[in-house]
Formats: C-alpha cells, structure tokens, sequence
C-alpha cells in the first residue's frame, strides 16, 4: 500500500480516482487546490502524486515548482493525468521530466481507470 496525493479539481472525477486507487489497495488524499495541496503533502509525505495541470488560483506547473523546492520532496514521482494534451509540452518535456519529476503523462480523454491505476502501480514500483 502507498500513499497517494491526488489533485483534482473536478470532485466527480477526483472521486472516482479515489475509488479507483483505493480498490488498488492505496491509501489517497485528495485535494482540489495546489496550496491545500501543499499542506496535505507536508502532513502526509506521499508516496507518489497524481496531478491535474489545470487548476485554480495556482497551475499544476506552479505547484510542481514549488513542490520540488522541498528537498524532501524532490524524488516523489509525479504522475500527470490532464485535460492538456501532453502535444502542449513536447518542447518541454525535459523540464516536466529531468527538473520537475513528471514521471508518465496522461491525457485524460484517452486514458482508462485501469491505465491510471497501472501507471501508478508501475511507478510505484520503479520508486521502490
């Protein structure tokens, strides 16, 4: 069991995942919001992060930046699952990779609950 920090904005969806990553057998904090996100991480040193780029007040790229600031927090893999197509950031994917540890990028419309729970696990397991 690993524990897992989702952000998501969209609480059906963010539900979803919940139920979904909890049958896998993780245990998962769910946070709508990059500084609640924050705070969360900080109490629950997670595991590995599930993230939406499409968040309000702060982006996900403005959460990853300060994520990774920590030291404690700059191995953490971070799995991108978006409603941004990952074609958005292939002149940068050296930067969400190498600098800010986004480990697998998903695009949301073409992407299962079985392939996000797969992709955690696998990268769960590349951490471990």
């Amino acid at each position: 069991m690993a524990d897992i920090l989702l952000i998501e904005p969209d609480r059906l969806l963010a539900d979803t995942y919940l139920q979904a990553l909890a049958m896998a057998g993780h245990s998962v904090g769910v946070c709508v919001g990059a500084q609640a996100a924050i705070m969360v991480a900080d109490q629950t040193k997670p595991d590995l992060v599930v993230l939406e780029l499409q968040l309000t007040s702060h982006s996900g790229i403005e959460f990853l930046y300060e994520f990774r600031s920590y030291p404690e927090w700059q191995k953490i893999p971070v799995v991108v699952q978006s409603h941004v197509p990952v074609t958005e950031f292939a002149d940068s994917w050296d930067l969400l990779n190498k600098e800010l540890g986004v480990v697998a990028y998903l695009y949301k419309p073409q992407t299962s609950l079985d392939k996000l729970v797969k992709t955690v696990n696998q990268q769960l397991a590349v951490k471990a």
